[in-house]
């Protein structure tokens, strides 16, 4: 399975995941757009009205993303981590990329996003950013289907 770097895929995997373990930042535009964010950082015991997980293997229910808020160098024991959760998703927020973390989490089935930032592909794909005369480099007529 390749890395997603496209728009079919960020688009089904934006349409596919519910559930989403951020790790390092909270992410209101997200939890407002219907998703559920379960925030992970040992600092606190409650963000956005969600319980705190201090690591991802605290997490007591079905996560679909594990969205990276850290810094490169990070990343490998966090796709561990997604795997041994059973995550679907390994999504590298914008400016990070490790390609170690991605082969971990490649080879075991989970597909990978780098270098992008959910909030800003789910406004330009699935937000109506475009509808908002955005050039979003998504070209079409019509409205995507999810």
């Amino acid at each position: 399975m390749p890395i997603v770097d496209d728009i079919a895929g960020i688009r089904r995997i934006l349409a596919r995941s519910r559930t989403f373990a951020v790790v390092g930042l909270s992410a209101k535009y997200m939890q407002d757009h219907g998703y559920r964010i379960i925030p992970v950082n040992p600092s606190y015991k409650t963000i956005l009205g969600e319980t705190c997980y201090p690591d991802l293997k605290s997490i007591p229910e079905k996560v679909d993303l594990v969205d990276c808020f850290r810094k490169a160098e990070e990343i490998v024991p966090l796709a561990r981590d997604a795997v041994a959760i059973g995550a679907k998703v390994l999504w590298m927020q914008l400016g990070i990329r490790n390609e170690e973390a991605a082969r971990i989490a490649l080879d075991a089935g989970l597909d990978v996003v780098m270098d992008h930032c959910v909030k800003i592909e789910h406004a330009r794909i699935l937000g109506g950013l475009n509808w908002a005369g955005v050039n979003t480099g998504v070209i079409s007529a019509r409205r995507a289907t999810t």
